[in-house]
């Protein structure tokens, strides 16, 4: 009689458990059941906003379900960062994840809302390297001069960038790193408000993608003082690096990618790389992508994953040395 009992117990508890499995795996099929929210953790404009809203429309099409951009600026970041962070690990909240929010502002923060592994990385998207911007009332027309005119003012030149933490300001500290100039960080609330302030010309310099500046270097608002590369950019071929002009271990560059919140299934995560890169590998997104200065990368989910640690130990090795200092 126990033994009957046990296995009837075992038989059910199969079953219920197969059950389980088999809805389990339907519901992973069936994503997106509902719209998906990616959120972005800087203003209308910026880089992140524009990459953002161009693989959506596609992942619209894809899905057969809206993916709406949903920009939530702020703490370099985080506050988007955070409400991923917290999201049920469904698929339906999602991250564009950049150097600022994903590897440097939580590094930053002593009671940071996150950690910098938990999310569940999608896949890298692409990067872009900085160009210096200034307004065209600033003197210097190169690396050289710029070097030259910081060194001889030193504190006088307002350097902006899109908030402490973000991948903007962590340029200017490798720029600074590597030429020991002194210039007076200028923190905004977003790339957009910080573009803004140098075209009204109430800041001289700062890093930014030609994704960001785009209109503004089209309007010639602003002028490229050089770019932070290994070597010249296609779309400004005129411009050049600090490195060919005796300025060495100045590269810096910003990179986008997309992440879900903690413990996403594989088989989610698995669907979102694929539909990315399908989307990343057609003819149309490529050249779009590449008009406005990104180097396309793509990839694996553990590739991204990697990536992603590799920038994080690298902020770590810079608050180590004092470079960067938490709140």
């Amino acid at each position: 009689m126990r033994r009957a009992t046990l296995w009837i117990f075992m038989a059910v508890f199969a079953a219920l458990s197969a059950q389980a499995l088999g809805q389990t795996r339907a519901g992973e099929a069936a994503y997106p059941s509902r719209p998906v929210r990616w959120l972005v953790g800087f203003a209308p404009g910026a880089s992140n906003d524009i990459i953002a809203r161009l693989i959506a429309a596609r992942l619209t099409e894809a899905f057969g379900q809206q993916v709406v951009v949903d920009n939530r600026p702020g703490a370099s970041g985080m506050i988007a960062g955070e409400i991923v962070a917290k999201a049920a690990p469904d698929g339906h909240t999602l991250l564009l994840a950049t150097g600022g929010p994903s590897s440097i502002g939580p590094l930053l923060t002593k009671r940071a809302p996150y950690r910098v592994d938990e999310f569940s990385q999608v896949i890298t998207i692409g990067y872009t390297p900085f160009v210096i911007i200034a307004h065209p009332a600033f003197p210097p027309r190169d690396p050289r001069e710029l070097l030259a005119y910081a060194k001889a003012n030193p504190g006088k030149i307002n350097w902006g960038s899109s908030g402490t933490g973000g991948s903007p300001h962590f340029g200017l500290l490798v720029l600074q790193a590597a030429t020991g100039i002194d210039v007076t960080h200028v923190p905004f609330k977003g790339s957009a408000p910080s573009l803004v302030a140098i075209a009204a010309g109430q800041i001289q310099a700062m890093h930014s993608s030609t994704v960001s500046a785009e209109a503004l270097l089209a309007g010639k608002r602003v002028k490229v003082i050089g770019v932070t590369a290994a070597k010249r950019l296609a779309s400004l071929p005129d411009v050049p690096t600090f490195a060919e002009q005796g300025i060495p271990n100045t590269e810096s560059h910003v990179w986008f990618g997309m992440a879900a919140p903690p413990r996403t299934p594989r088989a989610i995560v698995g669907r979102l790389n694929a539909e990315v890169n399908r989307i990343l590998q057609g003819a149309d997104s490529i050249r779009r992508l590449r008009d406005i200065g990104l180097e396309v990368t793509g990839g694996s989910p553990d590739e991204a994953t990697q990536f992603v640690k590799r920038e994080a130990e690298m902020v770590a090795r810079f608050i180590e040395q004092g470079r960067l200092k938490p709140d």
